[in-house]
């Protein structure tokens, strides 16, 4: 089975997925368990209920691109534009919750100032603040998609099927500051972030992750650094 030649103009994913299907003659179910995710997700996927998950944030489009042998970038193509269509022009701030959350794990001091800010200045600071610091922690959870054995003992142990732990992690991976809530914070964020801290003046953020190690192993936590 060749695959097609690449596409000249991108497509909206669910046509050129339901395309493929039929010309390689597998169904929905085949696609899904190839890809690993939940049969219900990916026909929201193809009904276009879903919008396409991220590019950078997800290995859907390398396994159905591998199973249904499309050309090597066309999925990204079509879902980079179909994202581009459908994105919100400005952010949205985050649920008051799930802010008080993350200031939380902020240096105490900068908090209080980042709320003061907030107050008289709006949300778009601390919205960008909390988008970076989601990034950070996206980058982090990515890598769990490319540990089959821990996603396996994860599952087990809640109790789910494979499938559906990889989806708790994609949908994870797809969420903006305005869509996270507590319970997000709480299974992702908090348990890989220790704290983290702006330099106001310039906007470089630094973030301190947890390590697993215990605590008098002596070794220091990693941390990152974020300019604009």
């Amino acid at each position: 089975m060749k695959a097609p030649p690449p596409l000249k103009k991108p497509i909206k994913v669910e046509e050129l997925l339901r395309r493929r299907l039929k010309e390689v003659g597998r169904t929905t179910a085949e696609l899904a368990e190839a890809a690993q995710v939940p049969l219900e997700y990916l026909e929201d996927i193809l009904a276009g209920r879903r919008r396409p998950p991220l590019p950078s944030r997800t290995d859907l489009y390398d396994r159905m691109t591998a199973y249904l042998r499309l050309s090597h970038k066309d999925l990204v193509l079509c879902a980079t534009a179909q994202r581009a269509e459908i994105a919100p022009a400005r952010a949205s701030a985050p649920k008051p919750a799930v802010r008080k959350l993350l200031l939380a794990l902020c240096d105490p001091a900068t908090g209080r100032e980042l709320e003061r800010r907030r107050a008289n200045n709006g949300n778009a600071e601390l919205t960008d603040l909390f988008q970076r610091l989601l990034d950070v922690t996206q980058g982090i959870v990515l890598r769990a998609l490319n540990d089959q054995i821990s996603l396996r003992v994860a599952a087990q142990r809640t109790g789910m099927s494979l499938p559906d732990a990889r989806l708790e992690v994609l949908e994870f991976l797809d969420l903006t500051p305005d869509l996270l809530t507590p319970e997000d914070v709480a299974r992702f964020v908090e348990p890989r972030i220790a704290n983290w801290d702006v330099e106001l003046e310039t906007g470089v953020l630094r973030v301190v992750l947890r390590v697993q190690e215990p605590r008098e192993s002596g070794r220091r936590r990693p941390s990152v650094r974020m300019g604009f």
